[in-house]
């Protein structure tokens, strides 16, 4: 083939506020050629840039990195748009309901699919009068004859009708049944096994184009996609990378899965790491944890989970199972990497990270930048290896603003214990590299309240100034996908960048906007508005269809 002669593309944009990084100087024009930034400079330094092919003026606009949303499950983010969003209701009388009006609208808009799968996303008892999930019973009730699949806001736990349950096979002898149709562990694995073919992939595909799309309104360039057996079919991988390119976003795929080297390499994963689960969800109560939890959920009780005096949650891998896991990875030169929230199953990884070490060498180990997700409660020991070893943390922020404080889900699971949850600061401090995400449809995509939640921490001394957050989700996603030329905006740097309209007038060339201060009275303070967005020197649409 020919090589490619087209003249390269160079655009200017000028006019606006440019964040390099550095407070003794105050850019307001940078330039473009192709997919690589040439350079920046002030007003002077803009008339004398020659020979652009496009001139953007940016009004004012603030131009920074754009985000990276470091962990996100692209077609379950998708499915609160094209299927049933059931975050934030108030009641399970509240949630019934909404799966009865959806329910009906679907038989009355297109009758010929009235027997597919209906699928919620979100629901969180923990703040409901009712203090309990919905049962399976009840989801016949509000949706007659239907299959219905409704998942807890955490993604480790589901409840499914009664007609639902009929088409997985022997799943009500699996470990995490219950007859309430709450399913966990195992037989949430198998439910969510069966949704691989019960929803086909044109939904699918239509799912993952509504995530992107919200995306790219929100001013993302790049995304890692944390895909797993229990979360959805390999195929899926596909699907959200040609959601991805369509739209012109940068999709890092992950496959959480021990030995599957085939899957990645089919579907063009960097490697096995993600959501491959050392332990649950502490609002599911299937966080592994040291001590018991003070308190579990209501339908908890006597079925199979055990008392709250003895109840710690559970385990799925050891030692040697991480180590194992963790060389395979390593000698394939491939990111390794889990799902682990509770101190009990970060210390069962941190065991396997220092075995492993002791194999083939620390070197080794930091030369692939493995990876951990959430990382709730690691010890000074855990946080120690993570830093030696180059181990990235992958954190979602609003976790803590969601369930954080001395009256939150934490603190209700966990008592005292909250406020040892989301250890920001100490993390940092260790030198632990930070990369922040969403873990949509866990918590909304939001890069700007994911960075303020990151500083306006619930906690004392656990909040990182602004500067570092921002850093962290924006340098620090494309780091822990291994891409070391973007998050920067500097010459020879991949052309990756948001313009932003805000509310406060820039100062200078390293000023953040002054949402993300140490104050929760920011909560109530409008984010910045992203006004254009560019990925390897392209502008790509922002227009969100919802």
């Amino acid at each position: 083939m020919a090589a490619d002669s087209s003249p390269t593309r160079r655009t200017l944009l000028r006019g606006g506020v440019v964040h390099t990084g550095r407070h003794d100087e105050r850019h307001t024009a940078l330039a473009i050629e192709g997919d690589r930034l040439v350079g920046s400079g002030d007003d002077a330094w803009a008339s004398a840039y020659d020979g652009a092919d496009e001139v953007v003026e940016l009004a004012g606009a603030w131009v920074a990195p754009a985000f990276v949303d470091a962990h996100v499950h692209t077609v379950a983010t998708g499915f609160l748009r094209t299927q049933l969003d059931l975050i934030g209701l108030p009641s399970l009388e509240a949630c019934l309901r909404a799966v009865a009006e959806h329910d009906e609208r679907q038989r009355r808009e297109d009758p010929d699919r009235s027997g597919d799968v209906l699928l919620g996303t979100g629901w969180d008892e923990t703040a409901w009068p009712e203090r309990r999930a919905p049962t399976g019973v009840e989801l016949d009730r509000a949706a007659p004859g239907r299959p219905v699949y409704v998942a807890r806001v955490d993604g480790h736990s589901a409840v499914v009708s009664a007609r639902f349950a009929e088409q997985v096979p022997d799943v009500r002898s699996l470990p995490g049944w219950h007859d309430s149709g709450l399913v966990e562990r195992e037989a949430y694995a198998a439910v969510n096994a069966a949704l691989g073919t019960l929803v086909g992939p044109g939904q699918r595909l239509e799912a993952a184009r509504a995530a992107v799309a919200a995306m790219a309104a929100a001013g993302i360039a790049g995304f890692h996609e944390n895909a797993a057996p229990h979360l959805g079919p390999a195929e899926e991988m596909s699907l959200v990378r040609r959601a991805a390119e369509e739209r012109g976003l940068h999709a890092t795929l992950y496959w959480g899965a021990r030995d599957a080297f085939d899957v990645m390499d089919a579907y063009g994963a960097v490697g096995l790491a993600g959501d491959l689960n050392a332990d649950g969800a502490i609002g599911s109560c299937t966080a592994a944890m040291s001590t018991p939890y003070t308190a579990l959920p209501d339908h908890s009780h006597g079925d199979g989970h055990g008392e709250a005096s003895t109840h710690r949650g559970h385990e799925f891998l050891s030692v040697d199972e991480v180590a194992a896991h963790v060389l395979a990875c390593t000698s394939r030169g491939v990111q390794a990497g889990f799902h682990c929230i509770g101190d009990a199953a970060l210390e069962v990884v941190a065991a396997g990270f220092e075995s492993a070490a002791r194999t083939v060498g620390d070197e080794a180990l930091r030369a692939c930048r493995h990876r951990l997700e959430h990382v709730e409660m690691p010890s000074a020991r855990v946080r120690a290896t993570m830093a030696r070893l180059g181990v990235v943390a992958s954190v979602q922020p609003v976790f803590d603003a969601l369930w954080g404080g001395p009256h939150g889900m934490y603190a209700d699971r966990l008592g005292e214990r909250w406020r040892e949850m989301n250890p920001f600061a100490a993390m940092h401090g260790a030198g632990v590299p930070l990369a922040l995400g969403s873990d949509g449809p866990v918590t909304p995509v939001g890069p700007w309240e994911a960075t303020r939640a990151a500083v306006a921490h619930r906690t004392p001394g656990h909040g990182i100034d602004a500067a570092t957050a921002f850093a962290a989700h924006t340098l620090g996603g494309w780091r822990a996908a291994r891409v070391d030329d973007a998050g920067r905006l500097a010459p020879g740097w991949r052309a990756h960048l948001a313009a932003w309209r805000v509310r406060e007038e820039p100062t200078d060339s390293g000023w953040l906007p002054g949402t993300l201060t140490s104050s929760s009275s920011t909560t109530s303070v409008p984010v910045p508005t992203c006004e254009s967005l560019w990925v390897n020197g392209r502008r790509v649409d922002r227009h969100d269809p919802k």
